[in-house]
């Protein structure tokens, strides 16, 4: 007669029989099923959530990455909105400067967002990025497979990145819209704001501080101390810091510029 077989062999003999049967297929390797395959490189305000996500139809998340020197721009102030102020851009070098490492985020987009983006970015021309100048700065990797997109601004004569005016007193800099930029770059770490700052190129003392309350910035941006910070003591924005104005001061020191 046969002993009675151990308990463990016959969990092990259930398992193999009832709980994992022949037919079952090895998951292993295998991804889920439509995941996305286009994604957009946010540079200057699609940076900040709040921003990226009232353009969205939906909140998309975003992980931290930088763009190699390889891919043949400079961040900038160079485009200049419909609305009266100069925002970023990609632009190419000018002659005797190299091209830069870009930091920003990485986040996907398709149909619906897509367009939802695109309309956004008007004036600009999305642009496909290699993936082999994408690199990852946190724990979250750069996807291995897809399309990434960028949005560089069209020139005057109709160039991609090139041919592009710099900010001047009827389309300044405007501090609300660098603390968009630097609020976002600081959900990652006040290095990653740093380091926007010092990859950017073509500040100018045309600086309006517009802020919602200037003289009490505190009340409306809790992070307006470490903004004007890093403003004040990073290279090339520390140059003109100081020549930042308050809107009535603006008017008065531009008043023959400004007028149409």
């Amino acid at each position: 007669m046969l002993g009675r077989a151990p308990v463990a062999e016959v969990v092990l003999l259930f398992f193999l029989v009832v709980a994992h049967p022949a037919s079952a297929e090895d998951w292993w390797g295998r991804k889920l099923a439509n995941q996305p395959e286009n994604f957009l490189f946010g540079y200057g305000s699609l940076i900040n959530t709040d921003s990226r996500n009232a353009t969205a139809p939906k909140p998309i998340h975003a992980i931290p990455v930088r763009l190699s020197a390889s891919f043949g721009f400079v961040r900038a102030w160079v485009d200049r909105s419909a609305t009266g102020f100069t925002a970023l851009g990609l632009r190419r070098p000018v002659p005797g400067e190299s091209a830069m490492t870009v930091n920003g985020v990485l986040y996907p987009v398709e149909g619906a967002d897509m367009s939802h983006f695109d309309r956004r970015e008007t004036g600009y021309a999305r642009v496909a990025v290699p993936l082999d100048v994408i690199e990852a700065v946190s724990w979250q990797q750069v996807p291995a497979t897809g399309n990434v997109w960028v949005y560089v601004p069209v020139g005057r004569d109709g160039k991609i990145g090139e041919d592009l005016p710099v900010a001047s007193a009827k389309y300044p800099l405007l501090q609300s819209y660098i603390d968009v930029v630097l609020d976002g770059a600081l959900e990652y770490s006040p290095d990653f704001a740093q380091e926007l700052i010092e990859t950017t190129q073509d500040w100018s003392s045309y600086w309006l501080n517009d802020r919602e309350l200037p003289r009490r910035p505190w009340v409306f941006d809790k992070n307006f101390a470490v903004e004007d910070q890093l403003l004040k003591e990073t290279q090339p924005a520390a140059d003109h810091f100081e020549e930042r104005l308050l809107p009535e001061v603006f008017a008065v020191r531009h008043a023959q510029s400004i007028q149409p």
